[in-house]
């Protein structure tokens, strides 16, 4: 049996008023101190000094009593009786004005969230490697997805696919793709250390990078004219592929391979994740041509290889990771200052993260055993839906220009699309047109 204690602050109910109470309380604002002081001393001495009066002395005395209202006995005044309650409005219309009253302010409603992928298509020959970055979701509405040795574009506007390039056995596989920010130009990180850049408006490859890297180029990075490399041999390197000589700056802090990469969206701060656990914050100001640049942050509370990243769209300087099979955490952090601000154990492999750009909300993809995608609400970190549909872990994901739409591909060899982020006419509707970028219009006069 259950039973509630009573709050002590606030007081228990009032017994009825017929009841035998234990004390009276006097209602002090009916009382007249100076009157009853007065009776109490002076009253008898007037009585005790009792002199004969005349009729007219006496009449004296009590209009002036009456005018001065000093004909009263009560020196002590208790409980008034309260008024009688008098209801100025029916209840009905209290009910109905109050009802009126909270029809009058509208509420948000609850956004639908489809519970199952709206369109899936074949993947055949996608690696099933968890260091690698094999898909991304340029600004120009093309998807690009790595396939083995092959790259491959879906265009969502129309659902059409085209083959982009296969690259030769002795430099294949592709290990990673990355639009630049026009949309039309990409970026591909080969197993043999190279970096091809491509126009995919004519399907013409535009230069080679070489001399970066000794390993595969699993991760890549976007800071307008500079492309952001991360290798096997640990190593990250700035190439502005604007010049000839692309190598301008290089990051030495990680030991194993570099699998996770993201500028932020002001371009002054690198996010880094490698397969020795560690998470480095760099600071683009402070960047060395001449030596290794020096990490502003070293965090080290992972437990696992870190390769989801991914930075808030709402708050610069917030970024959230997301640990490998031994650590199952998503982590935010403040890279001003390095602090963890919370730690959410996820109970499985993070192996992508993706903020909502029109609410805040954060969607991350697993591994074992459920392979699920997650909306959490931020910063509650509440589960708000659990997107299941892929046989194996959710290795990549990648978020349309609008915002709304999300792919993922798994190593079932499956992409699939969800509706998770909102209404893409809402979103339209928010956004203002961004003006394209071009970072290659040199790209004819380098060889």
């Amino acid at each position: 049996m259950s039973y509630t204690t009573p709050n002590p602050r606030f007081p228990l109910q009032r017994r009825g008023s017929k009841e035998n109470l234990d004390r009276f309380i006097p209602n002090r604002s009916a009382m007249d101190m100076d009157y009853a002081h007065f009776m109490v001393t002076q009253g008898r001495k007037e009585k005790d000094n009792l002199v004969p009066s005349s009729p007219s002395s006496d009449a004296y005395k009590r209009l002036l009593a009456e005018t001065l209202n000093l004909n009263r006995t009560r020196i002590l005044a208790f409980k008034n009786k309260p008024p009688v309650p008098v209801q100025l409005i029916p209840h009905q219309h209290t009910s109905s004005a109050s009802s009126t009253t909270h029809q009058a302010k509208p509420t948000k409603p609850r956004r639908h969230i489809p519970q199952t992928s709206e369109r899936t298509l074949d993947a055949p020959d996608l690696l099933d490697d968890f260091y690698l970055n094999l898909l991304d979701w340029g600004s120009s509405n093309v998807l690009a997805i790595a396939l083995g040795s092959t790259v491959y574009l879906w265009d969502a506007s129309d659902g059409s696919t085209s083959e982009l390039v296969t690259v030769d056995e002795e430099h294949g596989p592709v290990t990673s793709v990355n639009w630049a920010p026009d949309g039309r130009h990409i970026a591909i990180g080969l197993n043999n250390s190279e970096v091809q850049l491509w126009d995919s408006a004519s399907n013409k490859q535009l230069r080679t990078l070489k001399g970066g890297h000794r390993c595969r180029v699993g991760s890549l990075a976007w800071n307008d004219n500079i492309l952001t490399t991360g290798g096997m041999d640990g190593r990250i390197v700035n190439n502005d592929v604007r010049v000839r000589d692309h190598i301008v700056e290089t990051y030495r802090g990680h030991t194993q391979e570099v699998c996770g990469l993201k500028w932020s969206a002001s371009g002054k701060q690198l996010a880094s994740g490698g397969n020795d656990n560690l998470l480095h914050i760099w600071d683009r100001s402070v960047a060395s041509s001449n030596s290794p640049t020096q990490y502003l942050h070293r965090l080290e509370d992972h437990t696992s290889a870190v390769k989801a990243l991914a930075w808030c769209p709402f708050q610069s300087n917030l970024l959230a990771s997301g640990g490998g099979g031994g650590d199952r955490t998503i982590k935010f952090w403040n890279t001003h200052t390095g602090a963890c601000l919370n730690s959410v154990d996820t109970g499985s492999q993070v192996c992508a993260l993706l903020w909502n750009k029109n609410e805040r909300e954060l969607l991350s993809s697993h591994g074992f055993t459920q392979n699920q995608l997650t909306l959490w609400k931020y910063p509650s970190m509440v589960k708000t839906a659990e997107l299941t549909g892929h046989t194996s872990r959710v290795l990549f994901l990648a978020q349309s220009p609008d915002g709304c739409t999300v792919a993922s591909a798994a190593g079932d060899e499956t992409l699939r699309f969800w509706n998770v982020f909102g209404d893409p006419n809402e979103a339209a509707k928010k956004s203002a047109p961004k003006k394209n970028q071009e970072p290659f219009a040199w790209a004819n006069r380098i060889r």
